[in-house]
């Protein structure tokens, strides 16, 4: 806007943005100084860069959630899981931009001074936890992007140390079962090996008996050769009997043994898939603040929370220039225009806090053009009553009988009168 002693820059189109990125009029902008447009192109630019920054976080974070589960050092990309990472983002950036976009806007001026008074700061009070909430949001994931090969090395050390343990809890699980099953064999194959033993005794003593004779004993197959042998034949057919017996129960132990074993190794193998369960967000967090340490963490917060919350202490600190009067000038027009009268610190309610009286000069003006249209009606309906009272009069002067005889009758009057 030009004048003959200041001319306002005109704005660009990213200045414009940016003003109605913090909720500044672009109209009063226009015609403001350009100290104005500057304060609020700056604070539109923080609200815009939070909203970017939170599209960012919140996508790396929806990613990092969703991501294929491995392996820390060997991480795959999935081209699904990054497209509905980036809508997540985008979307996710617009909430918090909006959000941003209405707790700046929605915050005063304040006193119109630099200094920030208590009430000033107790008013901003439910703006700043939401500010500081969103602060945690953002500063998280980007944290976690900050350390990411830090973090991909300890959560691989951490994901073989989980499998480790899965597995040995596994080993742990089925070797009872395994020991079992093992006592039962060795317990069929010992029957079998003392049937074996005993047999093999009697076969000794069956052939030491035919070897050794004593001197001038008769040779061949004597009595007790023949009751050895007896025995011998006997322990054979226990032999053969226990073997029969139990060396299918040894097939049946060693086909558990097997399925065992295989049921173990599947068990042992989802250990890769428990270890990679661990590759997870929360844990990612976990690490972040183990590798970085408490003040590098709290510093990042902080960081983030100064972005976020530089908008709102930035109204609190503004200092009432033109554009702040011209804005309170077109509000009054308008409240004009629209019949709106306030009366500033008007009463003092219970509490003895001044309220202002608020009047609406249009309602109330329609309001009044109806009470005055009803008493208009009111007054009309009466004096056509006192006429129609007046005409009947005349009508019963002149003929009374008729009106007697209606009365009388109940029958309504003929076009002669009563």
């Amino acid at each position: 806007m030009k004048r003959h002693y200041y001319v306002t820059p005109n704005p660009s189109w990213a200045m414009r943005l940016f003003w109605q990125a913090a909720g500044g009029d672009r109209f009063i902008l226009s015609r403001a100084t350009y100290s104005d447009q500057i304060k609020y192109m700056c604070l539109g630019g923080i609200i815009v860069a939070t909203g970017v920054m939170a599209g960012i976080a919140g996508g790396y974070a929806f990613y990092t959630i969703f991501e294929p589960r491995g392996s820390a050092l060997e991480q795959q990309f999935q081209l699904s899981t990054s497209i509905l990472s980036i809508i997540f983002g985008v979307i996710w950036g617009l909430m918090i931009f909006n959000i941003d976009r209405f707790i700046v806007t929605s915050t005063g001026k304040g006193d119109g001074t630099e200094a920030i008074t208590w009430e000033e700061f107790k008013g901003a009070i439910p703006r700043i936890i939401m500010g500081a909430i969103i602060a945690l949001t953002i500063s998280k994931p980007v944290e976690i992007r900050m350390f990411k090969t830090e973090i991909d090395t300890e959560l691989h050390k951490a994901q073989l140390e989980k499998e480790r343990e899965y597995q040995a809890e596994v080993d742990s699980i089925f070797s009872g079962r395994i020991l079992i099953i093992n006592k039962e064999k060795e317990r069929f194959s010992n029957e079998i090996g003392q049937k074996e033993s005993e047999l093999a005794q009697a076969t000794q003593v069956f052939n030491d008996e035919m070897r050794e004779r004593p001197e001038g004993s008769p040779t061949g197959y004597g009595p007790d050769a023949k009751r050895k042998e007896l025995i011998m034949f006997d322990r054979q057919r226990e032999r053969d009997d226990t073997r029969t017996r139990n060396l299918p129960l040894i097939d049946s132990t060693n086909s558990q043994l097997k399925k065992i074993e295989i049921e173990k190794q599947k068990e042992r193998d989802k250990g890769k898939q428990v270890a990679a369960n661990l590759d997870g967000l929360l844990e990612r967090i976990k690490l972040s603040h183990k590798i970085a340490g408490f003040w590098i963490t709290l510093f990042i917060t902080l960081l983030f929370m100064v972005i976020e919350l530089t908008p709102i202490f930035f109204k609190l600190m503004l200092v009432k220039t033109p554009y702040d009067f011209m804005e309170a000038n077109i509000k009054e027009l308008i409240k004009a225009d629209e019949g709106i009268y306030v009366q500033y610190n008007y009463y003092k309610d219970k509490e003895g806090i001044e309220r202002d009286l608020v009047k609406n000069l249009n309602a109330d003006k329609a309001i009044y053009a109806q009470l005055d249209a009803r008493e208009m009606e009111r007054r009309l309906a009466l004096y056509a009553l006192g006429r129609y009272e007046e005409e009947m009069k005349k009508k019963i002067d002149a003929n009374p009988e008729a009106f007697v005889k209606f009365q009388n009758t109940e029958q309504p009057p003929s076009n002669n009168g009563y």
